[in-house]
């Protein structure tokens, strides 16, 4: 049977060449936004790779394909739909600005360093516990799913209803005129600041679980990637990159944040508490 360490090498400079496709497509436009789409839709590649090199056998890689190519393909729709309407996201503007300032650089090749060359090895480390996974279930096809398995299956199908929602009910949200510069707080809304990035961060912790069922290399050599995930959505580039802007923006956020937890969902504080 084919090493973990080939299918990984060979899933990585699949996804290689990938990217580079798609920073040709983002030079004729001259907009890198796409990339988030792309972010969920290539964790269901490298899925895919994963079952083509080693097979599908066995009910836990159905399961680890079926759960990651059900979020991704519902998540990379959501946001590829976003960017066609909105446009540009000012995000990516003022990052490739920033380091075109700083570093001196073309936007071609600032593009190509800080977005697409970056969120590549990120991408890749993040959706290890599905590659691994499948891996692992090609191995012993016939082993069985014990309880820890069939909580991550709940958790991941928990955590795609989730963001779901959140996502609908935002896009609602955001669709009416009466709301500009108001602050969404029903809902999923007034028991997580993010349940987007909560739903994201419990699908993926439950996907880990699914995999990690299989065994202890397997447990111990993919959690890197929900532990990563959920340090970019709480401390990077998430939660609190957007909430930065927030309070810029949006009246009333400081008193928003003061009664709503900002990640995992909680009944919301009451005032003066």
């Amino acid at each position: 049977m084919t090493s973990v360490g080939i299918v990984l090498a060979t899933n990585f400079f699949g996804l290689i060449l990938v990217i580079g496709v798609l920073w040709l497509i983002a030079l004729s436009i001259r907009d890198v936004s796409f990339i988030d789409a792309f972010w969920a839709f290539g964790m269901v590649l490298l899925a895919w790779g994963t079952a083509i090199q080693v097979g599908n056998e066995g009910l836990r890689a159905q399961l680890l394909l079926g759960l990651t190519t059900l979020w991704g393909l519902r998540l990379a729709t959501h946001l590829f739909i976003r960017w066609r309407r909105s446009g540009e996201d000012p995000r990516y503007e003022k990052i490739i600005a920033g380091i075109m300032k700083k570093r001196h650089w073309g936007w071609e090749t600032t593009a190509l360093v800080s977005v697409f060359l970056t969120q590549a090895p990120l991408l890749f480390v993040t959706s290890l516990p599905a590659q691994i996974g499948i891996f692992a279930s090609a191995a012993s096809p016939a082993s069985q799913i014990g309880v820890i398995g069939w909580i991550g299956v709940a958790a991941a199908l928990t955590g795609i209803a989730f963001e779901s929602i959140g996502d609908w009910q935002l896009d609602r949200f955001r669709g009416d005129p009466g709301n500009q510069g108001k602050i969404l707080d029903t809902g999923l809304w007034r028991y997580t600041r993010h349940p987007n990035y909560f739903g994201d961060a419990l699908t993926w912790w439950g996907i880990w679980l699914v995999a990690a069922d299989a065994a202890l290399w397997v447990a111990a050599a993919s959690v890197i990637g929900p532990l990563f995930l959920s340090f970019t959505l709480t401390k990077w580039s998430g939660k609190a990159l957007l909430e930065r802007g927030m309070k810029h923006t949006r009246p009333g956020y400081d008193a928003y944040v003061a009664r709503t937890s900002g990640f995992i969902p909680w009944p919301p504080k009451k005032h003066g508490s």
